[in-house]
């Protein structure tokens, strides 16, 4: 159906018109867009022509070849990968050499195993104890996640305050559910409740920080955390249950729908090909985080977490390296 013209050109209009131009859209297919909105179609023919003639879009234009020109060169990376099934390889009791020079300064993960062989916290932090040690103190949580599918993006508004013993019940007989989570976005406060369980863990000064702390998360099986990628890296070290971590390079950021800071849409559960088909290209890797285990993230890695168990999980970025990348990210995250 055809309309007479009621609606107007807005600056929402002609930024749409710019953005679909820069994406390679037909000018005639976007003027029939238009029209099909409401809009006249002498107008809509005289704002394209008054866009294709702008300083402006060849300036933006400019910067979205430099753009395409670094996914082309990340692109390489990704083809590579390809040759290789991907997996994330485990080595035992690895040195803090070989760590540095093997997966840290080379931006790829791994799973250390066998240094938490004499973990006290593995033994001690049974649902009794915690309730025992701590049960009194008041605690942060996530809750009220699955109303909200964008419960991570929007995780301050999902905190409450508790006693971990009534926590600590909750997670006990939950069963499987996503619909509340203690995580790192919950540490401004439960750092000094939790301060202290984190004697019981080892300093693994091998790879941190002497006297470094970590972010304590805690949940029942069945918890998520969507695709994300973080900005420095990252240690998760897994004390009780297991998870199962979904893995994409850095170099596939392209091809992830990456358009709101570090998060992606795509359900790493079940990944919709029809709805995001650059992912048929992406190869993701799969492993299992099991207790005693350590995963390092690298930083800009994606990764989508699910539990497979009640978990524990202690994540820390205090290493005895270079490990400030937060400082040159983009200050304007609307990608």
């Amino acid at each position: 159906m055809r309309y007479t013209g009621a609606m107007e050109i807005n600056d929402s209009w002609r930024g749409w018109i710019a953005e679909n131009l820069i994406l390679g859209g037909n000018p005639d297919g976007l003027v029939g867009v238009m029209v099909q909105s409401g809009i006249a179609e002498p107008s809509a023919r005289a704002e394209m022509a008054a866009a294709l003639r702008s300083p402006y879009l060849r300036g933006v234009a400019r910067l979205s070849n430099r753009v395409a020109k670094r996914d082309w060169v990340l692109g390489i990376q990704s083809r590579l990968n390809r040759l290789a099934p991907p997996a994330v390889p485990r080595r035992a009791r690895l040195s803090g050499d070989e760590f540095l020079e093997l997966y840290y300064r080379r931006n790829q993960p791994v799973i250390i195993t066998g240094m938490l062989d004499d973990c006290a916290a593995r033994d001690k932090w049974s649902f009794d104890y915690l309730a025992a040690q701590l049960g009194e103190r008041e605690v942060e949580v996530q809750f009220g996640r699955d109303a909200d599918p964008d419960y991570e993006i929007n995780s301050v508004s999902h905190k409450r305050r508790m006693p971990f013993g009534d926590y600590v019940a909750m997670v006990r007989g939950a069963g499987v559910t996503n619909d509340f989570y203690m995580t790192a976005n919950n540490d401004a406060h439960n750092k000094v409740a939790l301060a202290g369980l984190m004697g019981d863990l080892p300093p693994l000064t091998e790879y941190l920080q002497a006297g470094s702390s970590g972010f304590f998360w805690f949940g029942p099986a069945g918890t998520i955390t969507p695709f994300h990628h973080d900005l420095t890296n990252n240690f998760m070290i897994q004390i009780a249950g297991r998870k199962r971590v979904r893995l994409i390079a850095p170099c596939d950021t392209p091809k992830v729908y990456n358009t709101r800071h570090c998060f992606s849409p795509v359900d790493g559960r079940e990944i919709d090909l029809r709805r995001y088909p650059l992912m048929a290209d992406v190869p993701v890797i799969d492993c299992v985080l099991a207790p005693g285990e350590i995963l390092f993230l690298p930083v800009g890695w994606w990764h989508f977490v699910e539990a497979l168990d009640v978990t524990i999980t202690i994540s820390t970025t205090h290493f005895k390296w270079d490990n400030d990348f937060y400082t040159w990210y983009p200050s304007q995250r609307d990608f």
